[in-house]
């Protein structure tokens, strides 16, 4: 009868089973043996002391060989918290490129894998790529074009991108592994990872393709498995499990560490527990009430596993959660886990030995779930170890940990091929400038690298096994972007226009770095200016036929008077299009006929009006029987800061100034200024001053329709 031997390494202890294989499909448990370290030779299920772990396995060898005979080879397993999760992304440009292949969403995965693995090394200061192995990896959102998409196949646009999650296993625990074997004379039959030991014992592979998370508890870290599609895709660790809730029970109840881990498991068989805390008081406690006390920390723990299991599996609960390992039992746990992963109860479930279909029961073993991983390593040993494999890449050797289904992106992750490798270079790109547009003119795409396996073209995902041998043969590079002339601008159809009564033959000319170009096949270089002035608008034919001036006469009649602006819209020439009123982004067309109607430029007097201001004062009346008027100013003008009269003429964009003269009113002897009239030469006698038939004096103040009249009284 075939005996299978197996050691899981923890960190607490070290367990040994062998067990018998009955027939083709069943196993029974010959023996198996627990021993704790001595020391704290293990961290986290790293092998910090090899000496130390190697002298244990050779205790449990040599007491299982008292019955058993001698053992060379063994199984054994990796721990899963040993292994690093790292998200990674890689995003492609697809312009110009043919909708998307399998084959290059393959490749694109590989480049989304290695940036995680250089985020994995960018973490841990002082590795290297080489000191980890790629055991899986999982997608989680495709985009294109910034647009979460569920599947970039036979998809077109700008830029694709992808998002996964992949775990790493540093080579430094395997080699551990290996050393603490050699150490107590054993060989390495198998080596497996414990949340695929613990898989492959409650999880047919029938039922892989089945989403279900598997969540092994332990002392101090909680390790997860996530299988879909009938293999494992994601791993994952949180720091958190068994011991928190124990150090819960310490704290409320001042407890030793060891009494309390003794009442935890208490807890689940008995109503009632006697407890003697540090000080020495006893008492006894309901276990209700017990439990109650730790559901703060036992809700911790269920967040931080269902956090990751959401993480691990892009954001959607498992059809089924398996829990085991000794943290499995904390009290509460699986209704916590199911409401957080909205999962019905029956959904999740602790899982001991008894539900490995193909172990045969004995009455006297325990049915205790911390037992599933070690029986696991056994199973998994015989049905499928994990192997190193040997192969080689474009003549590099290359040593892969066989943790799956090995396929090429594995080999080529292993021997550190860049994704960036896997495609010719792309073509250098033009910068050109159209009507001071940069416009980038790309260059081809590279054609990919074609891979061969033994001599067989490949896909990414063909697979690998021992001896292969890899050859990449590079992809040829793309050629320069290049673009003709007529591709990038368009010449307009010549027009026939009459514009100011003269007739033009017009038609857009094309200029490059300032020359003109009839070429249309002209093949553009890389830093070309191109200009091209359309025949469009009012305003290109006036560009054309050189009149832009035409446009500034045309603007509104603005002048600042008194540094006030304002607009006189009748004062502003006109620019009419067959006719009518037009503005120079109205359009043109074949035939049509451009007329310029110019207004008169106002004078001083003319603005003085419009705005009801008078530039004098003015008053009439009568002298000596004949009418005059009487005038003078009441402001001084200036012009552009110039004096300036009533009829000066001006130009829009004028400043124009009233300076305000003081006012005094009109006098008779006013008069003398705009009349004529002198006393006669011969007269001799006196005059009376009369204002409307009544005597005044010379300094009297007139109005206007005042009768004026020096009455002459000769000497007689």
């Amino acid at each position: 009868m075939k005996k299978i031997f197996a050691l899981d390494i923890g960190t607490r202890s070290v367990v040994g089973v062998i067990l018998e294989k009955t027939d083709a499909s069943h196993y029974a448990v010959a023996d198996l043996l627990i021993e704790e370290h001595k020391e704290r030779a293990m961290v986290d299920g790293q092998i910090h002391n090899v000496l130390r772990v190697a002298e244990v396995i050779q205790h449990i060898k040599a007491k299982l060989e008292e019955s058993h005979g001698s053992l060379t080879h063994v199984s054994v397993a990796a721990a899963g918290r040993s292994l690093k999760t790292e998200l990674g992304n890689a995003v492609l440009n697809i312009k110009k490129r043919a909708a998307l292949t399998e084959e290059d969403i393959h490749r694109l995965e590989l480049a989304a894998v290695q940036n995680a693995q250089e985020q994995l090394v960018y973490h841990q200061d002082g590795k290297k790529a080489s000191h980890y192995y790629c055991v899986g990896y999982s997608v989680l959102h495709y985009y294109i074009d910034d647009q979460e998409i569920g599947s970039l196949i036979d998809q077109q646009g700008e830029e694709v991108k992808i998002d996964v999650i992949a775990t790493f296993l540093p080579r430094v625990v395997v080699e551990s592994l290996i050393a603490s074997l050699k150490r107590a004379n054993l060989a390495l039959d198998g080596l497996t990872l414990e949340p695929i030991a613990a898989i492959n014992a409650l999880i047919p592979a029938t039922m892989r393709r089945l989403n279900v998370a598997l969540v092994d508890i332990g002392a101090g870290t909680s390790d997860i498995a996530i299988t879909d599609n009938s293999t494992v895709v994601a791993y994952g660790m949180v720091p958190t499990a068994g011991d928190e809730i124990t150090e819960a029970l310490c704290d409320h109840y001042l407890l030793d560490f060891p009494v309390a881990e003794k009442i935890k498991r208490e807890l689940l068989t008995n109503d009632v527990v006697t407890i003697a805390d540090i000080l020495g008081f006893e008492q006894q406690i309901a276990c209700e009430e017990a439990i109650e006390q730790l559901k703060p920390a036992m809700q911790h723990l269920a967040q931080s596993i269902s956090d990751e299991i959401l993480r691990l599996n892009s954001n959607n609960a498992p059809k089924a959660v398996l829990l085991v390992g000794g943290g499995s039992l904390t009290p509460l746990l699986e209704q916590e886990l199911a409401e957080r992963l909205d999962l019905p109860l029956n959904r999740v479930a602790v899982r001991g030995i008894d539900a490995i279909p193909s172990l045969e029961k004995e009455h006297n073993l325990p049915r205790s779930p911390e037992l599933v991983t070690p029986i696991g390593i056994a199973i998994a040993a015989e049905h499928s170890p994990i192997k190193y494999v040997t192969m080689t890449v474009n003549g590099q050797t290359v040593r892969l940990f066989e943790v799956k289904e090995m396929t090429v992106a594995d080999a080529l992750l292993a021997a550190n091929v860049q994704a960036k490798k896997l495609y010719g270079k792309p073509g250098l790109g033009l910068t050109v400038s159209v009507n001071g547009q940069q416009i980038l003119i790309p260059g081809e795409l590279g054609s990919p690298t074609t891979i061969l396996v033994n001599g067989v073209e490949a896909s990414m995902k063909h697979p690998i096994h021992d001896g292969d041998v890899l050859e990449l043969r590079e992809g040829k590079n793309g050629a320069q972007g290049q673009a003709l002339l007529g591709e990038l601008i368009e010449p307009i159809a010549p027009l026939t226009i009459t514009a100011f009564e003269e007739v033009y033959d017009l038609s857009s000319t094309i200029y490059v770095n300032d020359i003109p170009m009839t070429d249309l096949h002209y093949l553009v270089q890389d830093g070309d200016r191109i200009t091209c002035t359309p025949l469009q608008t009012i305003e290109h034919v006036l560009q054309a036929i050189d009149q832009e001036d035409v446009l500034m006469q045309v603007q509104p009649f603005n002048l600042a008077v008194d540094h006030q602006s304002i607009v006189f819209p009748a004062l502003s020439d006109e620019l009419l299009l067959n006719g009518v009123t037009a503005k120079k982004q109205y359009p043109v067309q074949q035939g049509d006929v451009l007329t310029l109607k110019p207004h008169t430029n106002p004078t001083v007097d003319f603005v003085a009006q419009h705005l009801h201001m008078s530039l004098s004062s003015t008053i009439h009346v009568t002298f000596q029987g004949e009418a005059v008027i009487l005038s003078k100013p009441t402001v001084d003008v200036l012009v552009n800061r110039q004096p300036a009269t009533a009829k000066t003429i001006l130009t829009s964009g004028d400043s124009v100034q009233f300076v305000a003269l003081d006012q005094s009113a009109w006098q008779y002897n006013d008069i003398f200024r705009f009349s004529d009239w002198q006393l006669p030469t011969a007269f001799k006698g006196t005059f009376h001053i009369l204002r409307n038939g009544e005597a005044v004096n010379f300094d009297a103040p007139i109005f206007g329709g005042d009768t004026l009249t020096i009455e002459l009284i000769p000497t007689t």
